[in-house]
């Protein structure tokens, strides 16, 4: 404390606490907050835009809240009560809304009953936290009244009554319907203390932008990015091929919500394009992805015929324009030694073949009006003028742009925190399991550096430059972490997208995953990566401790009995498979990671009706837990990386007070 930064240090310090009072309250608070039981932290990856299930999942904190009112009134309230408190808990204005519509009765004693209720499940849920915590997470307007509420002791005759008669005063000043949303909200905020996203909230389903608005609400959440996360953040820094990506992507599974609804994309000029280029072609490759419409429906109502036919001519329009364009790259980037990523030149038109790997194979498709066989890559003037149109349209709207600078607001190629090690895909290893040297200009990096050298790449893609030219360049690096077979968001040996939709052989589609997928189940590889990114154990007080990587981006087939739980409990794998396009595969609709104070569980998610059905039949995720690791003891907030900050304010404090008690530091006594 004699060194002058330790005393620049303090004298900062002494602003916020000016005197000896302050700092010992300051202290005897944070010492307190370190003994309460660690905050529920929720993990989940893979949303791919279905975002009615993802925010189910978060109303029920994953089942969390159903537990809580079964635990408190299971010898009390029948089972339809619970269920139809629970939707109330989870739907608050729809619900209060559809109860209110269905009766002309006096609802005074519903409101009554309903608020004593909602209280109980609020004070359960607010057990493990300060009443400073709390009393932020209430809304401003009712905060007094329900902190009230909430801290009163019901066993006492006196304040139950004290309590009863506040309830009775808000139904009779007609408050009651305002008070019940706001105690659900701060149900629903208290339940989940951190939620962690482990990448690609986008693509597939038709609510990326649903997800993103109700991020934009929320604090304390972090965002790990996936592959599909970098494509629709190159496509918002104005990289072509990104944008071509996200079309077919789009235009694959017949969602175009996102785009024209969620950021006012214009497909009418891909429209118009479709229509005169492919008007005599069927597009049979090119046919959507339709998971929600069965083949017999859209074969009765001639509207879906012609709508899919439009999107067929549209995905096989956009689809040309993305080879063309990613041609295009391979070529201006030699560095990146994708040079087995020759895709038109490979086309054979006289013969309808197409040269794979050596061999000739039969098209499945052989109309490409717009290619010209001396120069394969180069659109034609019309399809200059469309991507154009395209990259206007990704580069003005204002809500894309405003959800792009969120992802890189809260988001990072990966992160550690309580000893988990998060992120999407994959870290690149070599065959033996050594971290894999990747070449990123002129220099190699692997494992943290790789990561923390891409995560520096790509903001400086997006931020704004005066260099225009240098840019142009960086933001093709988004492709690159699309596709490319060293990038951490991808670990392929190739991307075979052409192949898939004009060859019929399968061995064609094969895409050599990369060694971390093949290794990961091995302790000791998983051990290398912790150690390398400098994750240690959480230190237990009595000792102890474990750290885990947790990853998503490939979905764990359960069905097939696939255990998403690897390496001795060392890795866990949480890509359950949101995306209603692959609940055939899975078996399952997603997975949640719940870490609380007792330890992890795995929550196994079946697929969700709707929102609609939710709310008008009581309907919920049907779930099931498993347990993956239990501590001996409680987890405290002291145990935590936030108690170990904590921890440092302390000693900050205790140093100030001696320089307070000692005379180094005058203090304030008017504060």
């Amino acid at each position: 404390m004699n060194t002058k930064s330790d005393m620049r240090l303090l004298q900062l310090l002494s602003q916020t606490f000016p005197n000896s009072e302050s700092a010992s309250t300051e202290i005897i608070n944070l010492e307190a907050i370190l003994s309460l039981p660690k905050g529920t932290e929720h993990f989940v990856a893979d949303i791919h835009g279905e975002h009615e299930a993802f925010l189910h999942i978060l109303r029920n904190a994953s089942g969390n809240i159903k537990r809580k009112v079964h635990d408190l009134f299971d010898d009390s309230l029948p089972a339809n009560v619970m269920r139809d408190l629970c939707t109330l808990i989870y739907y608050p204005e729809k619900r209060l809304e559809m109860i209110e519509e269905g009766t002309d009765e006096d609802l005074s004693d519903f409101y009554a009953r309903t608020l004593l209720q909602l209280i109980q499940v609020c004070r359960s849920v607010s057990s493990k936290y300060t009443r400073s915590k709390v009393r932020k997470a209430l809304p401003p307007q009712f905060a007094y009244i329900i902190e009230e509420l909430l801290h009163e002791n019901p066993s006492d005759d006196d304040k139950e009554a004290y309590v009863r008669r506040i309830v009775e005063t808000i139904v009779q000043t007609g408050q009651a319907r305002n008070f019940i949303v706001a105690i659900c909200n701060v149900i629903h905020k208290l339940s989940i203390d951190q939620l962690h996203i482990l990448g690609d909230i986008f693509d597939r389903g038709p609510g990326a932008h649903i997800i993103m608005d109700y991020l934009l609400t929320r604090e304390n959440f972090d965002i790990q990015w996936g592959n599909h996360d970098a494509l629709w953040m190159g496509a918002a820094a104005g990289c072509d091929a990104c944008i071509a990506i996200v079309l077919r992507l789009s235009l694959r599974f017949a969602n175009m919500t996102t785009l024209e609804e969620g950021y006012g994309i214009n497909l009418l000029p891909l429209a118009t394009f479709a229509m005169e280029t492919y008007a005599e072609d069927p597009c049979l490759c090119f046919q959507p992805i339709v998971p929600n419409l069965p083949d017999e429906q859209t074969t009765r109502r001639p509207n879906d015929q012609k709508r899919l036919r439009l999107i067929a001519q549209m995905h096989k329009a956009i689809s040309v324009i993305q080879f063309k364009l990613e041609g295009q790259l391979v070529r201006q980037h030699p560095e990146w030694n994708l040079d087995r990523r020759g895709t038109l030149e490979n086309i054979n038109l006289d013969k309808g073949t197409y040269r794979f790997d050596g061999k000739d194979y039969p098209l499945l498709d052989t109309s490409f009006p717009t290619l010209d066989p001396n120069n394969p890559y180069r659109l034609t003037p019309e399809e200059e003028e469309l991507m154009k149109s395209l990259h206007h349209s990704f580069r003005i709207s204002e809500k894309l742009q405003k959800h792009i600078r969120c992802l890189f607001r809260h988001g990072s190629m990966f992160a550690v925190c309580n000893s988990n090690l998060l992120f999407h895909a994959s870290v690149p290893l070599n065959a033996d399991g050594s971290l894999r040297q990747v070449m990123l200009d002129g220099k190699a990096y692997s494992g943290r550096e790789l990561m923390q050298k891409i995560e520096m790449k790509m903001r400086v893609a997006f931020s704004p430059s005066p260099q225009e030219r240098g840019r142009v360049r960086l933001r093709d690096f988004f492709w690159y972490l699309w596709c490319g077979p060293d990038s951490p968001l991808f670990d392929k040996s190739r991307m075979t997208t052409f192949e898939r939709y004009f060859l019929a052989d399968p061995a064609t589609h094969h895409e050599e995953k990369g060694a971390y997928y093949l290794l990961r189940e091995d302790p000791a590889v998983c051990t290398r990566i912790l150690d390398s990114f400098g994750v240690s154990s959480l230190p237990l007080e009595g000792g102890g401790g474990s750290r885990h990587i947790i990853n998503g981006h490939v979905p764990i087939h359960a069905s097939q009995g696939e255990n998403p739980i690897k390496a001795d409990g060392m890795l866990m794998v949480i890509d359950g498979g949101f995306a209603k396009a692959y609940h055939h595969t899975t078996g399952i609709a997603g997975y949640t990671l719940v870490y609380h104070s007792r330890g992890f569980q795995l929550i196994q998610h079946e697929p969700f009706t709707s929102t609609q059905e939710a709310v008008a039949k009581g309907t919920d995720i049907k779930s099931s837990t498993q347990i993956v690791e239990m501590m001996g003891r409680r987890i405290r907030v002291r145990d935590t990386d936030k108690g170990h900050q904590i921890q440092e304010q302390i000693n900050e404090l205790r140093q100030l007070l001696y320089a307070y008690r000692h005379g180094l530091i005058k203090e304030n006594a008017k504060r």
